[in-house]
């Protein structure tokens, strides 16, 4: 007799762990050369291949690697736009709520829950999300923490998620809500995550513009410090990045960046159109950032900024963060690829206003089994999301591209930044620096 949907909801729910898992090491409490060690020793061999990868695309001289990879360990490192280590599902859990009838959007949000929380209540998961986090020698994430859209209620989700996390396992990785929070975090050696929303957040009632507004500074409170102003389709604030018709930031538009202003949450553009970005760069007075972009003047798509913007970006006193997708860096869509969109943008408008976002994240060596093991919860065809809105792209990165752009190669971005012969400062700046002082701002 299959198990009742309401019986297995009820047994499925997770029990949080009681107190912190074991195995934290310190990182102030090591010598530097002991710091080296663990970004570099006893990698799982996921992380080794990627390095290896990292490795044959930079070759870097033995004084480049050694140097490096000290300034990584020593440096405060904020990925300006990224995801922590995400966690394997429970493959039968998942299966068993589809058999059960759980729909589409329960099954999910069920995969989503997993991924974020998992670390918390499983001690293997947690081991892998602790590994991830080791071999990258990051500090602070700009988490993802909200869903792509304006409807306060699905942007708790993914909030409510990280909080969670952030809440168990905070003697490991910690939720910041000050920039100050950050710089005590790298201090003793620890993680934290600092939240960015995916849209912001709306009555849309439309009754009048206070009303709408009146959840920023809710999700403020909540710890939220970052909000994209739009994704890939238009909203009542502006154009999103694949929209064709590139209109721009709407009246409104400019009354919610007041807003965002006034409480102290970052303007993303990101995924904003190009004219939604400028104009957003104009009338903002605070910084404004494309968290997680490219420079287009070195390959044209719908999420890079040409020119014109990455000044305007850099006018306001922020930053444009180059992420780690091959097709928005295209070339060989390697890490030297990503290197070339940092050059290019420091030259040019200045080092203060360029940085990382990475938008990718380590996934547990377990996903793969576990995803097999749901695999009967995602048989039928589904529509393509709303907030999607990609144009045709035929490119494939080699294995090699992706694996040099892997987010535990974050060691190996700082290496590569000494290659090029950037400054120890300057690179400080690009590695964190940068995203703390608009952060501050």
């Amino acid at each position: 007799m299959g198990m009742d949907r309401r019986h297995f909801l009820k047994s499925a729910a997770p029990v949080a762990a009681a107190t912190p898992l074991a195995g934290v090491v310190a990182q102030n409490s090591e010598a530097p050369e002991d710091r080296v060690k663990r970004l570099t020793e006893n990698l799982n061999p996921v992380i080794q291949k990627a390095r290896e990868a990292a490795l044959a695309v930079l070759q870097p001289s033995a004084k480049d690697l050694q140097h490096g990879l000290e300034l990584h360990a020593d440096a405060l490192v904020f990925d300006g736009y990224g995801f922590s280590p995400r966690c394997a599902i429970d493959g039968e859990a998942v299966k068993a709520a589809a058999m059960a009838g759980a729909s589409d959007v329960e099954l999910d949000d069920m995969r989503e829950d997993m991924s974020m929380t998992r670390c918390v209540t499983s001690e293997e998961e947690f081991a892998e999300y602790r590994e991830g986090w080791r071999a990258s020698g990051v500090t602070c994430i700009f988490q993802n923490a909200g869903q792509e859209c304006q409807d306060p209620t699905r942007l708790l989700k993914r909030l409510a998620h990280f909080t969670y996390t952030t809440d168990h396992l905070r003697d490991f990785v910690a939720k910041a809500a000050t920039p100050e929070d950050i710089e005590a975090v790298k201090a003793a050696g620890k993680h934290c995550l600092y939240f960015t929303g995916n849209g912001v957040p709306l009555t849309q009632d439309w009754l009048s513009i206070p009303d709408e507004l009146r959840y920023l500074k809710v999700f403020y409170h909540l710890g939220i410090r970052m909000m994209h102003l739009t994704y890939q389709r238009r909203n009542m604030i502006g154009d999103g990045c694949a929209e064709t018709s590139n209109a721009g930031l709407s009246d409104f538009g400019r009354a919610v960046i007041a807003e965002m202003n006034r409480v102290g949450v970052i303007p993303d553009c990101a995924h904003s159109g190009w004219q939604t970005s400028l104009e957003a760069a104009k009338v903002s007075s605070k910084p404004v950032v494309a968290s997680h972009s490219t420079a287009a003047a070195l390959h044209p798509h719908i999420r890079s900024k040409p020119d014109e913007v990455i000044k305007a970006l850099a006018d306001s006193g922020g930053y444009i963060g180059i992420c780690c997708i091959s097709r928005f860096l295209r070339g060989k869509g390697d890490l030297n690829a990503f290197l070339d969109h940092i050059d290019y943008v420091a030259k040019k408008f200045g080092v203060d206003h360029v940085a990382i976002g990475t938008d990718i994240a380590y996934s547990s060596r377990n996903s793969g089994e576990e995803n097999r093991k749901a695999a009967v919860a995602g048989l039928r065809r589904k529509r393509e999301p709303f907030r999607s809105l990609w144009p045709p792209d035929d490119f494939v990165a080699s294995e090699q591209a992706d694996l040099s752009l892997a987010w535990t190669n974050w060691p190996l971005y700082t290496v590569g930044l000494v290659q090029r012969g950037y400054s120890d400062d300057d690179i400080r700046k690009i590695l964190g620096g940068n995203v703390m002082r608009v952060a501050k701002a």
